[in-house]
Order: structure tokens, then C-alpha cells, then sequence
């Protein structure tokens, strides 16, 4: 049905490219014209084209969310792959890799290609000017 036709605060799925996962809604707020006002599942708000075309009521499957993986192997059918620490890989790897035994980073925490990842210095501290006056300019003055 189309968005025009659907009354204010009724909740829709399938609206084009919002709202296709397992429990997740639209509401409609408000029309305008051409325009719609709606609010997404995560709380914002945008206006679309009151001629798309959209679901009236909500997507089932709405405990998708709570689902807990049980083993490493369902992350991975997810398309999740295993994440190795940076200390355990050698130092052609990694910068934090090498070492004899279980030896720390030894430098600030960086990706792969050395990169900073808690991000860069952003404030420049600049030197402070010093002025040496003259003492017989003092005297003078």
C-alpha cells in the first residue's frame, strides 16, 4: 500500500530499503504533501516520497536479536572471521609480533600496517617565546 493511504502512527515494514530485519518496524508520523514523514528503528527521522510502497505491521521473527552463538563455528557461518592478537603473530605480521615467550607490544597499540588505532595527537603544544630584555632598556623605561 502505498505510504499516502496509510494512517498516521500505524506501524509498516518493507519500506523500500528500511526495515527488512527479523522484528523491526517503521511508524509513520506525519504527511505532507508529497512527503512523509517516518521514524526508523534506530529513533531517526526522515522524510520519503509518499508514493513508495510499504507493509502495514511488523516483520516476524522478532527474538532474531536475542539468538546467542554457541560455538566459534556459528560466528564463522556468519561470515565472522577469527581475530588474532597482534602479540601472538610474528614480526614480519605484525609490529607487536616477535619476541621470546609472551612479551608485551613494546609500543604504543597499532594495526597491522603501524598505524596508531587509539588515534593521533591532535594538540600541538608550541614553544614558549622567551624575551630577554636588555637591562639598560629597563633602567631607561
Amino acid at each position: 500500500m502505498m505510504l499516502k493511504w496509510i494512517p498516521v502512527g500505524t506501524k509498516v515494514c518493507w519500506l523500500m530499503n528500511y526495515a527488512h530485519s527479523g522484528g523491526t518496524y517503521i511508524q509513520i508520523l506525519r504527511h505532507r504533501q508529497l512527503m512523509t514523514k517516518i521514524r526508523l528503528p534506530s529513533k531517526k527521522e526522515r522524510w520519503v516520497s509518499s508514493y513508495f510502497l510499504a507493509t502495514i505491521g511488523l516483520n516476524g521473527n522478532s527474538k532474531y536479536k536475542q539468538q546467542k552463538l554457541t560455538k566459534a563455528g556459528d560466528r564463522l557461518f556468519l561470515g565472522r572471521r577469527p581475530v588474532v592478537r597482534g602479540v601472538a603473530m610474528n614480526p614480519i605480521d605484525h609490529p607487536h609480533g616477535g619476541g621470546q615467550g609472551k612479551t608485551s607490544g613494546g609500543r604504543p597499540s597499532c594495526t597491522p600496517w603501524g598505524q596508531l588505532t587509539k588515534g593521533y595527537k591532535t594538540v600541538r603544544h608550541q614553544k614558549k617565546k622567551r624575551i630577554f630584555l636588555d637591562k639598560k632598556f629597563m633602567e631607561t623605561s
